[in-house]
């Protein structure tokens, strides 16, 4: 890992067992209702062949703030070797979201990746669940809302 700012902290793990490292932002920003920014996290990172870092955003933040990453997860390719950046978007209807440099904004997640080997076929083998989509496995999402009629694609 390579720090791009000197007081920067490394990312690290809040707690015992805990699956993504704490990283922060190197600016200030107040993001209004609806407002998204790119953040640099002042970290450019070598991740080995195999493996890709996505970035996940922390709960807490969500919860109280009603802040979220635009891309979640974003991903850190292993040939990437730039500033690991996370773009935050203020979902919060009425507050404006404040930002301090050096506050905890997102996780790191290392994890391992498979390469696909893609191949055309002319149909594909049956399953149990076949061509069923969003809400297709039940729960509340099969119920649809009375204030949202169906569309043909969600079947």
């Amino acid at each position: 890992m390579q720090r791009l700012c000197p007081d920067v902290p490394l990312p690290r793990y809040a707690l015992p067992g805990d699956a993504g490292a704490d990283v922060v932002a190197t600016v200030e920003v107040t993001l209004l209702p609806g407002e998204r920014a790119v953040l640099p996290t002042g970290l450019a990172v070598a991740v080995p062949d195999g493996f890709a870092a996505f970035v996940h955003p922390r709960s807490g933040l969500a919860a109280r703030a009603g802040m979220a990453l635009v891309n979640a997860p974003g991903t850190v390719d292993s040939g990437y070797r730039g500033e690991v950046k996370v773009i935050v978007v203020n979902h919060d209807p009425v507050h404006p979201l404040r930002l301090r440099r050096g506050e905890r904004i997102a996780q790191l997640v290392f994890q391992r990746v498979e390469r696909a080997r893609f191949v055309e076929v002319a149909e594909l083998p049956s399953s149990a669940r076949g061509r069923g989509g969003h809400g297709s496995t039940g729960g509340a999402a099969a119920l649809g809302r009375p204030d949202r009629p169906h569309r043909a694609e969600e079947s």
